[in-house]
């Protein structure tokens, strides 16, 4: 009987609980496979009862649930786990301890459900040894080798309800509302979101702003009937030769926290145009919640696929969808060359023509 485990790591994102119960009943219906679920990310495999078995019972009903029961980790990385020695901080390599404990497990396979930083990990495990297969997750979609990564339908809608209830009191108040979406490096959430939600203005990290044209907008606007402005824009979004703006510092583990731009976007509009502006930071809204129907879907074929993927042998690879189907690439390839907004797109060139402005 095939030994499966399967742990989700990273932040979590609507569909998570999906893939899991797909992992769970293709495994156990179609190929007769038993299957532990990993507490916490790789951490589980550091502490003691973090490794237990998943049954049918066990996903049944978790469908519809956002996050995931298996619980995650944005600072699980085995190659450098921040811990406490002697009341003091200090940051280890136990991939050793996670590749014994992988052996006396005696698994076939490790699934490895994340985003780049968790499937960079898994690559790394592949790489000593470990028999690792991934399926792409991150609410940003911009891991390469697929063309979506499954959260990132309902965070976007999440972010346009939130657009659609901004445009009411911005209508009624004449004001400007600026909503900070999430979006390090990559601005589809903002692109998307704002599009299908109305935004007047669009920022994200891929096109550096001005804050004259900018500026311009909202005073195009106040002069016609509207006499209002929505802006939506990424968390990573900068102006022209400025920096990212950082709520929290980077330490050993853990990338620096963004958070800023949407207030100074607010501030700078007021001071300049004179319009009163207010800003909506969204920030974790986008990760919880019911997953849509699309990324059930998806997560529901990915789940399925990476058991498929399994049972052929095909370790170091990640399942994707190419062209409305699903497909597999390594998962070298995949976090070689993350996904950005093409600046040539039908996106970029719909935003334009109607008048949407994008900083630039």
């Amino acid at each position: 009987m095939p030994r499966i485990a399967v742990l989700t790591g990273g932040g979590d994102a609507p569909g998570l609980n999906a893939v899991i119960r797909a992992v769970v009943k293709t495994a156990v219906l179609q190929y007769q496979c038993e299957v532990l679920g990993v507490q916490d990310g790789f951490d589980g495999f550091v502490d003691e009862e973090g490794v237990f078995p998943l049954t049918l019972e066990d996903v049944r009903g978790i469908l519809p649930r956002g996050g995931t029961i298996l619980g995650t980790a944005n600072r699980g990385n085995p190659f450098a786990r921040k811990v406490i020695i002697n009341g003091q901080w200090v940051v280890e390599d136990v991939s050793d301890r996670i590749r014994s404990r992988i052996k006396e497990l005696n698994l076939d396979c490790l699934i490895v459900i994340g985003g780049d930083g968790t499937l960079r990990i898994a690559q790394e495990l592949f790489e000593l040894g470990v028999p690792v297969v991934g399926v792409p997750k991150t609410i940003d979609n911009d891991i390469g080798g697929t063309e979506f990564s499954f959260g990132f339908d309902t965070a976007v809608n999440t972010a346009m309800d939130a657009l659609d209830k901004l445009h009411t009191t911005a209508e009624s108040h004449h004001r400007v509302m600026v909503l900070e979406l999430m979006g390090r490096d990559a601005g589809f959430i903002t692109l998307n979101a704002g599009l299908a939600g109305g935004a007047d203005v669009i920022l994200i990290p891929e096109i550096p702003f001005s804050f004259d044209k900018i500026c311009k907008k909202v005073m195009e606007r106040q002069g016609s009937r509207s006499k209002f402005s929505i802006i939506a824009v990424a968390e990573g979004a900068k102006s022209i030769g400025g920096e990212q703006l950082y709520a929290l510092p980077a330490d050993e583990v853990s990338v620096a926290r963004l958070g800023g731009v949407g207030d100074l976007v607010s501030r700078v509009v007021c001071e300049q145009t004179g319009v009163e502006s207010r800003l909506t930071v969204l920030g974790h809204l986008q990760r919880g919640g019911t997953p849509s129907a699309f990324d059930r879907w998806l997560a529901t074929r990915y789940g399925a696929a990476s058991i498929r993927l399994v049972m052929a042998g095909g370790f170091g690879r990640m399942v994707s969808l190419q062209n409305g189907a699903i497909k597999d690439v390594t998962i070298a390839e995949a976090i070689s060359k993350p996904k950005r907004v093409w600046l040539d797109g039908d996106a970029i060139v719909t935003a334009r023509e109607l008048g949407i402005c994008l900083g630039d």
